[in-house]
């Protein structure tokens, strides 16, 4: 009976996963609050001098917490994604057990996990590839709806998988003017939402940046 304590320890992971990710989005609007350096930007001023408007101990410190927030969160997404490979074993197995082998039919990865445990769909289903950890105000991305701390479960055609940020930045061009379908999960609940990459007075098509989880 491997599948059920796989499936608790996957359950129990992905709510460790949302600890880390509130942790995360709470330093992030720290550092992104109107004034603040942000998550990369500089120390000093204009001059060399280290500014004085802003806490620089405090800020170097949030951003190596941060950083080992976002090595944390890598390392329990990877466990994450083994244990649903395990999970889809065991339950293609067992399909292929109550299956004819002549019929020459093997179920798709959320077909066959839905067909009798939802909870297992659900565990694919919500796992996302990248977070938005800065967005400009007035922005594409922030006019349209997006908002800081988001995780992208898929973007236009994009979904997990290699070359990530090349794809994305392949999407966006490629959609430029046009509406993108995006599924998203903000505080833990999946939504549906809309953006259109375009020129603006600022960097880039959409304003904003993709995490790679």
């Amino acid at each position: 009976m491997v599948a059920p304590n796989v499936k608790a320890e996957t359950m129990r992971l992905m709510d460790r996963r949302t600890a880390l990710e509130a942790e995360m989005n709470a330093i992030i609007a720290s550092l992104s609050a109107p004034g603040g350096p942000g998550i990369t930007g500089g120390l000093v001023d204009a001059e060399g001098f280290p500014r004085a408007d802003i806490d620089i101990p405090a800020v170097i410190a949030q951003r190596r917490k941060l950083g080992e927030l976002r090595n944390d969160h890598k390392d329990i997404t990877n466990k994450i994604e083994k244990n649903l490979e395990v999970l889809h074993s065991t339950k293609l197995s067992r399909n292929e057990q109550s299956t004819p082998r002549s019929s020459g039919i093997s179920a798709p990865l959320h077909s066959g996990l839905s067909e009798n445990d939802p909870m297992e769909e659900d565990l694919v289903t919500r796992l996302p590839f990248a977070m938005i950890d800065e967005i400009t105000e007035g922005s594409p991305a922030a006019v349209d709806g997006l908002m800081l701390g988001d995780e992208i479960v898929k973007f236009g055609s994009v979904e997990a998988g290699d070359r990530l940020q090349e794809r994305l930045v392949s999407e966006a061009i490629s959609n430029e003017g046009n509406q993108v379908s995006l599924v998203i999960n903000r505080q833990g609940s999946p939504m549906n939402v809309t953006v259109t990459p375009r020129k603006w007075h600022g960097r880039g098509l959409m304003g904003c940046h993709f995490h790679i989880l």
